[in-house]
């Protein structure tokens, strides 16, 4: 089972810095300026062999009128009732303020395991001043600065032997897992009874009835699969939920613990953002994918609709484009086994093994006749490829200089690779290791 770390705190703390220095990227923007990040952001941080999805949540408010602070509160406590461990994130310049205690009084009331942050701390004067947030009554505090990444070590290790351990012993299982993701409202439950033959899941033209991941075993018409039905929301007693914010917290575990998604579009609306986050979320996670375009019953079409709306879709989720895109109505049950057809083509795909004979006998010729480019007056010289004995697609090209090889001669092999095997919906990692 996966696990989930939330960053919380007041506006302009340091909280997207901190994020971006965690993942490794620049994913979030980062100002002086108060209340920058409105919505989420989602990333892998892996540490020690732990690995765990990091959400950036805006800075918290309290008894604010202004709409967007109305509802980045709203995604705090989202965000907070979701996640397995929160980084409370604080700023030792400031001190202690009324949104930091607004803050730590509401997080000393969930039954969450809380990490106080002091950030802004690089030097020894301001390591001694960060003592003072031991008084807010949440266990260790922290002392890092995001700028210059120094104290985040101690907070992963930290962070990590907090998160829950899976005490089940996993089984050598062997049946695929498909998971069904997509926006509140695509039509998940729909295209599962489907599926099925029976009304197993509520379905209502409300956004998020399901409350709850389901998961159950499909053994029909010679398929043999684990088919999970990703919840849009779960049960809560403030009803004013967001939904998307929802979607994308629900479908995080589920994406991690599955080997290939459904991906549910509506055909009605398009690809919309909520669509590429969860997109994203599947490729990040390196896991079979195969898009689905449903209420494709409710469109008007010509002979040349199908094809611009795959062209579409595709361009919205590049530069990962090598994905079968196929377009059903769970209403007219149009075209749905032919999407179990695909995402089980995935699973093989995804699961295959290329003998590194083959390999290596198709690659060589593909570098040969474009050989990488020198670098600093460097040649990079390719002598032998092998395929990673990984659970996801991965090879190794063993060269003189691997550190001189840029990003866009990867995608080149990338796409060669593509063009020789099979790997269809599913996301290959290309390594360059010293010969």
């Amino acid at each position: 089972m996966s696990n989930i770390v939330a960053i919380v705190g007041r506006p302009n703390v340091g909280k997207s810095t901190l994020f971006n220095r965690l993942t490794e990227s620049r994913r979030a923007i980062v100002d002086d300026e108060s209340g920058v990040t409105r919505d989420r952001l989602y990333g892998k941080v892996l540490w020690n062999g732990v690995e765990f999805s990091l959400i950036d949540t805006g800075g918290y408010v309290s008894g604010s009128d202004d709409i967007f602070e109305e509802s980045i509160r709203e995604q705090v406590h989202v965000a907070i009732e979701e996640a397995d461990v929160i980084m409370f994130v604080v700023d030792v310049e400031s001190g202690i303020t009324d949104l930091d205690q607004s803050v730590a009084q509401m997080l000393r009331r969930v039954s969450k395991k809380v990490v106080v942050v002091a950030n802004k701390v690089d030097n020894h004067q301001r390591a001694l001043d960060a003592v003072e947030f031991y008084s807010l009554g949440l266990d260790e505090v922290y002392t890092v600065s995001s700028v210059n990444g120094s104290g985040t070590g101690d907070l992963l290790d930290a962070v990590v032997n907090i998160l829950p351990k899976d005490t089940e012993e996993e089984e050598e299982e062997t049946i695929p897992k498909i998971a069904i993701v997509g926006r509140p409202n695509v039509g998940k439950s729909s295209t599962i009874n489907t599926l099925v033959g029976e009304d197993r899941h509520i379905v209502t033209d409300i956004a998020g009835t399901t409350r709850d991941s389901v998961s159950q075993r499909y053994n029909k018409f010679g398929y043999d699969f684990i088919l999970i039905d990703t919840a849009g929301l779960r049960k809560k007693k403030n009803v004013r939920e967001d939904l998307e914010f929802y979607s994308v917290l629900r479908s995080v575990r589920t994406i991690e613990d599955a080997d290939v998604c459904l991906l549910l579009l509506d055909a009605t609306l398009g690809v919309e953002a909520q669509d590429v986050n969860i997109f994203n979320l599947i490729a990040r996670n390196r896991k079979g994918v195969v898009a689905v375009v449903n209420k494709w019953d409710l469109v008007e079409k010509d002979n040349h609709t199908m094809e611009q709306f795959r062209r579409k879709i595709l361009e919205r989720f590049e530069p990962f484009t090598d994905i079968p895109v196929v377009f059903t109505s769970a209403v007219t049950k149009q075209r749905i086994f032919k999407a179990l057809e695909e995402a089980l083509h995935v699973y093989a795909n995804r699961t295959q093994r290329i003998p590194t004979s083959k390999v290596n006998e198709v690659m060589q010729k593909v570098i040969e006749a474009y050989p990488p480019p020198a670098y600093k007056g460097k040649y990079i010289r390719i002598k032998y490829v092998t395929q990673l004995p990984t659970h996801t697609p991965a090879f190794a090209f063993y060269c003189n200089l691997p550190q001189y090889v840029r990003e866009p001669y990867k995608r080149y092999l990338e796409n060669k690779i593509r063009e020789n095997f099979d790997f269809t919906g599913v996301p290959i990692q290309i390594f360059m290791r010293k010969k």
